[in-house]
């Protein structure tokens, strides 16, 4: 069954849920669906990164506020064009569009939502959530992509008629360590790191709730107790300068190198021998992932789904949130190379048989496919939102039925 999927997105800015549903639109199209994008706001990185199989299109609502009437009228119309056999949204914001539009549409299009995020960090994405709510329960299915997350969410009241986790997953094809000793001397080198150093790299957006400081104190500790550490971060961001400071104040001098942003991370991540994440909130990470695909053993604070990809001793370790003295000791332990080899050699393979693209991208091909195989005739659909209801105009009807709790 070739199916026409609608990935909605509220941009294509260099964000995870955008990387995400672009990467979906990319693998379901070599797999000859015929996939579309909407988005929401202009801001378009990420648009050359999708790959126009057959008539696949990209099409932007120009949204000019939070809640434009004339970008979801054009995003109605655009339904109307297409006749997609399913709308996927990427977080809250895209899922009130997809759900406003579908309404003024008068379509029945199976709706599904793909859900990337757990704690709301400040008010105004608190009244945010509290807007979408009922959107989510309008939806066919709300994907969560860790089992943590669906838990947290469902007993806030948030959720669709079925839920489901469809863990991330990386391309393990692309994310694979393959330089000879000789390439990853010279990649350290380029870098100012010997062949003896210690590199703990973190890949992250330099922001307050990434907690690069914290990263910064246990480096510090390490040295201190004699440990050639040394610390590759790779990434830019608000918070840069401020890790700049804290660098200086620790005396850290040549021993912390900034990559700013960068547009392939692999070269960065294989001059590594760990790879460390501090943060203070998190969902499932994809950094992670890469890490592990790329052979690096992960010490991860435990947040979020960090406890469903990191068995401790096995592919990496977990610490308390903000602990710094067990941060410290698991960087310890993983300084004998002999053990960070044969346990980054284990997350490549964990990677491969749990968490990598394909069994992702299969994953939710099953479920579009079981969501358009239940569709509704649209024609009959369209024909019965036109005609009159006792008690006013046709609305939007919520269902009552089981919440089902899947995990695919």
């Amino acid at each position: 069954m070739s199916l026409r999927p609608l990935f909605v997105t509220g941009s294509l800015a260099h964000g995870g849920a955008e990387r995400h549903s672009v990467t979906l639109m990319n693998r379901l199209g070599e797999r000859g669906h015929d996939c579309h994008a909407v988005y929401v706001k202009n801001n378009a990185h990420q648009l050359e990164r999708i790959r126009r199989h057959g008539t696949a299109s990209a099409h932007c609502l120009q949204a000019a506020s939070f809640v434009d009437r004339r970008a979801i009228t054009d995003f109605a119309d655009h339904l109307k064009r297409l006749r997609p056999s399913a709308l996927v949204a990427a977080n809250e914001y895209a899922l009130m569009y997809a759900a406003l539009a579908r309404r003024q549409s008068g379509l029945s299009i199976p709706l599904v939502v793909t859900f990337h995020t757990t704690k709301l960090l400040d008010l105004r994405e608190q009244v945010k959530m509290l807007i979408a709510r009922p959107f989510f329960w309008l939806a066919e299915r709300t994907v969560f992509v860790c089992a943590m997350q669906r838990n947290y969410w469902l007993h806030r009241g948030l959720g669709s008629r079925h839920n489901l986790v469809i863990h991330n997953g990386v391309d393990t094809g692309h994310f694979h360590d393959r330089t000879l000793p000789n390439e990853r001397r010279s990649l350290r080198q380029a870098l100012g790191f010997a062949s003896t150093d210690y590199v703990i790299g973190i890949s992250a957006v330099l922001r307050p709730e990434k907690n690069h400081l914290q990263l910064l104190n246990a480096l510090a500790t390490l040295r201190q107790l004699g440990i050639p550490a040394r610390l590759l971060i790779i990434g830019d961001g608000p918070l840069r300068e401020a890790i700049e400071v804290r660098s200086r104040a620790l005396k850290l001098g040549n021993s912390v190198r900034i990559t700013g942003f960068v547009e392939d991370v692999r070269p960065s991540l294989a001059a590594c021998d760990v790879a460390v994440l501090c943060s203070l909130s998190e969902t499932f990470s994809l950094a992670a992932l890469e890490a592990m695909a790329m052979g690096k053993p992960v010490v991860h604070s435990e947040v979020g789904g960090a406890p469903e990809m990191i068995f401790p001793g096995h592919n990496g370790y977990l610490f308390r949130t903000g602990d710094t003295g067990e941060l410290v000791y698991r960087l310890l332990v993983l300084s004998e190379r002999q053990l960070s080899e044969r346990m980054g050699a284990a997350a490549r393979q964990l990677v491969e048989s749990n968490f990598s693209e394909e069994i992702m991208v299969d994953r939710y091909e099953n479920v579009l496919l079981d969501v358009c195989a239940n569709r509704p005739d649209p024609t009959l659909v369209s024909t019965l939102h036109m005609l009159p209801k006792a008690g006013g105009i046709p609305g939007i009807q919520v269902k009552q039925g089981v919440n089902s709790h899947e995990h695919v």
